[in-house]
């Protein structure tokens, strides 16, 4: 059964009693066109969230992965802010690492990417308060918050993950 006629119920919803209950391999599936991540356990939907991939010159890599890490409250090594040391004010945001020089008096903080599957290099899933229908990250998977806590419960290390358009 392919994800778009499974999908009967909408985009953002996932069932937490199939999660549990449905035997066999939990496995994600990302589909780049749609901008949707679909996970399956046993072979069968068992959740859809919208999502929001790389945008033009960051943009996510199709294939098939394994998911690495995870981790619950991960922050950006490469993307951030910079921020006054005395004052904790931000000087400079949406700052990149590589190429953005920190100012004097200032530290770096990376953004927040809670509920981190990574699976491609640093590459991975992960809560955002921004998920527009279109790629608008450095690359990784944004999800809305409470789908990236659903994905982040019920997928371990090893876990498949494909991306495709």
């Amino acid at each position: 059964m392919s994800a778009n006629t499974a999908n009967t119920r909408g985009v953002n919803w996932f069932d937490d009693q199939a999660a549990v209950n449905t035997s066999g391999a939990a496995s994600i599936q990302i589909n780049l066109s749609e901008q949707r991540a679909y996970f399956y356990k046993g072979g069968r939907l068992i959740g859809v969230s919208k999502v929001s991939s790389g945008k033009r010159g960051y943009s996510t890599s199709p294939g098939h992965f394994r998911v690495l890490s995870k981790h619950p409250r991960h922050r950006s090594t490469i993307y951030g802010s910079y921020v006054d040391k005395r004052t904790g004010r931000v000087v400079k945001a949406d700052v990149n690492t590589r190429t953005d020089r920190r100012p004097p008096g200032t530290y770096y903080r990376g953004a927040k990417m809670h509920y981190y599957i990574r699976f491609n290099g640093g590459i991975g899933l992960h809560a955002s308060g921004h998920v527009p229908d279109y790629p608008a990250s450095h690359g990784c998977v944004r999800m809305p918050r409470h789908m990236a806590e659903k994905f982040y419960r019920y997928a371990s290390v090893g876990t498949p993950v494909r991306v495709t358009y």
